[in-house]
């Protein structure tokens, strides 16, 4: 429309049109080349916030993040979708699917997401939590530790593997010592950050004893530290929620003691 209106202005001033078309072509590239440049900056500027919060294990909630929808498919349906999709990944990679190491990769994957590795996000999967009378009326601290963390950090999808230490109260309730393995292992089992596991683990045994009085220290290293980014492999991760009668500084340093942690004063 504008180029139908220049060449009617300036019929047989060829020369003074071509300037005025090149001129106005120089104004919209610097307008384009100015919008581009300013989107671009938008685009560092998000992806530079995206690799911060993965790289500081930023977590926003308690509860893990689920879509209301999360469990309206079967298993089997989604170990299908998620069987295509890792297939793109492989193939965008460039590996051969053809080839008979890799043919089978992204079924076993899809299973091991799924039923495995991410199991703990399915409440079905969560372990049962009969509780028995403290019948022996034991009074003292109850601690389990060096239980065995696998778990994936949420942010890169890389392992997080470690030890849990947990610790109760009895209000007049005990639960079996295998249960509180299993309650760690159902929080692990979820794409996770370290912080909420702790603090999943004991609002779970708080609500399944019905006392305050419980603890979890977990010291685990992280995969998307040790493997990539600064790529340290001795340091490791330390979170601790205590409750009820653990936040007495003697109790707590009680708990600390048996799991040979030192308590800064």
């Amino acid at each position: 429309m504008l180029v139908n209106i220049i060449t009617v202005l300036f019929k047989g001033h060829e020369q003074k049109y071509f300037a005025v078309v090149l001129y106005l072509e120089h104004i919209l590239i610097r307008k384009y080349m100015t919008t581009f440049a300013t989107l671009m900056n938008t685009m560092t500027d998000i992806d530079k916030k995206i690799d911060e919060v993965g790289d500081d294990h930023f977590s926003s909630a308690q509860d893990t993040p689920l879509r209301a929808d999360a469990f309206e498919m079967s298993d089997e349906e989604k170990i299908t979708i998620i069987q295509e999709k890792f297939a793109e990944i492989m193939h965008t990679l460039g590996l051969d699917l053809t080839d008979d190491s890799l043919q089978g990769t992204p079924r076993r994957v899809a299973k091991m997401y799924v039923k495995e590795v991410f199991g703990g996000l399915n409440p079905k999967n969560e372990p049962s939590s009969s509780t028995f009378e403290n019948k022996y009326d034991y009074s003292e601290m109850l601690v389990e530790k060096d239980i065995t963390v696998y778990s994936t950090c949420e942010h890169h999808f890389l392992p997080i593997v470690g030890k849990a230490h947990v610790a109760y109260f009895s209000d007049g309730k005990v639960i079996g010592l295998s249960k509180m393995n299993r309650i760690v292992d159902y929080f692990a089992k979820r794409p996770q950050v370290q912080e909420r596991m702790t603090i999943q683990v004991v609002r779970k045994l708080q609500e399944i004893m019905g006392t305050e009085n419980v603890a979890c220290v977990i010291d685990a290293k992280h995969l998307c530290v040790n493997s990539r980014g600064i790529r340290d492999i001795q340091s490791s991760t330390v979170t601790a929620e205590f409750g009820g009668r653990f936040k007495d500084p003697l109790v707590k340093q009680e708990f600390l003691n048996y799991i040979q942690i030192k308590l800064e004063q």
